[in-house]
């Protein structure tokens, strides 16, 4: 068979998360610059990031359960890679604030659905073949530096190509690779009897410990959301050029690869649930000071604690889940916490962010760390009720 000719499962998964993580380093930093660039004020932008994250709320757990129902989780991702890649090219000549948000919103619900269908094949792997999950995930982080420190220098030296779809041209590119990667992902076909699959389902979804896990996990990762979406923004307002700006969020992330390389170390030490509480305490720092110390010093420094915030947080969150899960519902695990912690709360604030920015620039970092600091009170509840 074709398969057996294909590199091991480990270098597979490294592959997709590599390719995913490429789409999101071109995205992150220099969307927003395209969305601007077409029109949208700062408010319009919001709803555009805000609308693709709602999106996720219905149909990521749609898929993940079709998922779990069909077996068939690589064949979905080819088909959602797909369905991105088209989008996304439909979006060359859109105009119009409603155009844009309708096709941006059906390119990012596509894309979002990759995640939690390619998280639930590698938690398989942790579980059945002891893989190390932060040294397979790190891969994702590895080739975000790079988008993010050579998408800055390729918009800067080739202002003659696609004038003005230049970003678009770059996420187009790296959708293709994700497509291919897509492609080699193991195979994931075994299918649960109906009856155990949804007893399993019926079991996490009644837990209440499972919904302070998800909610708690929300407000870590929906911190970011004003960093995500005006971080480049208001990065530019204090004058920093554009190689600088793709510094910086590459910085973030190197930080990042050094906690998932060390991952596994750290898991005896601290626990899914520390791992968790290291990601609030280092939100209250990072997003307390980064609208007071607004130097490209301060901003250097800050980005450090990203491995916390993001890296921290991510890696407890998937060790928790790959321990409390059942394996005939892992697709629909994670795309219920993907739903509501990526799609849900962060959708709800990116909203807010777009207002909360206009009207407070910088400052408005001070929410975040509200978030953070509510994170970080759901992980001590959710440790106090441990079960023995």
């Amino acid at each position: 068979m074709i398969t057996t000719n294909l590199p091991r499962p480990s270098i597979r998964l490294s592959l997709f998360y590599a390719a995913s993580f490429l789409v999101v380093g071109i995205q992150l930093p220099f969307w927003p610059v395209w969305l601007a660039g077409r029109g949208l004020d700062a408010r319009e932008i919001a709803a555009v990031f805000a609308a693709a994250l709602w999106a996720n709320v219905a149909t990521t757990p749609a898929i993940g359960a079709l998922a779990d129902r069909l077996g068939r989780r690589r064949a979905m991702m080819v088909a959602l890679a797909g369905c991105g890649f088209v989008a996304y090219l439909a979006l060359w000549d859109a105009s119009g604030f409603w155009q844009i948000l309708v096709l941006n919103l059906a390119a990012g619900a596509a894309l979002a659905a990759l995640m939690p269908l390619g998280n639930s094949i590698t938690l398989a792997a942790i579980r059945d073949d002891g893989l190390d999950y932060g040294r397979v995930r790190v891969w994702g982080s590895v080739s975000f530096v790079v988008a993010a420190m050579a998408s800055g220098g390729v918009l800067a030296a080739a202002p003659a190509v696609a004038p003005g779809n230049r970003v678009l041209a770059l996420v187009l590119g790296a959708v293709a690779l994700l497509f291919a990667a897509c492609v080699a992902m193991p195979s994931a076909t075994m299918r649960a009897a109906a009856v155990s699959r949804w007893a399993a389902l019926g079991r996490f979804a009644a837990d209440r410990r499972f919904w302070l896990f998800v909610l708690a996990a929300a407000g870590l990762q929906s911190s970011h959301q004003l960093y995500y979406g005006f971080g480049t923004l208001y990065w530019r307002s204090l004058g920093f050029s554009n190689a600088v700006i793709g510094c910086l969020w590459a910085e973030g992330v190197v930080a990042e690869i050094a906690l998932f390389w060390l991952g596994k170390r750290l898991l005896p030490r601290f626990g899914p649930l520390g791992l968790m509480a290291l990601s609030g305490v280092g939100g209250i720092v990072r997003w307390g000071l980064a609208g007071i110390l607004p130097g490209l010093g301060a901003a250097a420094a800050l980005q450090l604690l990203h491995a916390l915030t993001f890296g921290a947080a991510h890696l407890g969150a998937m060790y928790h889940l790959s321990r409390t899960v059942p394996p005939s519902a892992a697709a629909s695990a994670q795309a219920l916490y993907s739903a509501v912690s990526a799609g849900l709360g962060s959708g709800l604030v990116m909203l807010g962010a777009g207002a909360l920015y206009a009207d407070f620039g910088g400052r408005a970092y001070l929410f975040m760390a509200a978030l953070s600091a509510l994170g970080l009170a759901g992980v001590a509840r959710l440790a106090r009720d441990r079960p023995a």
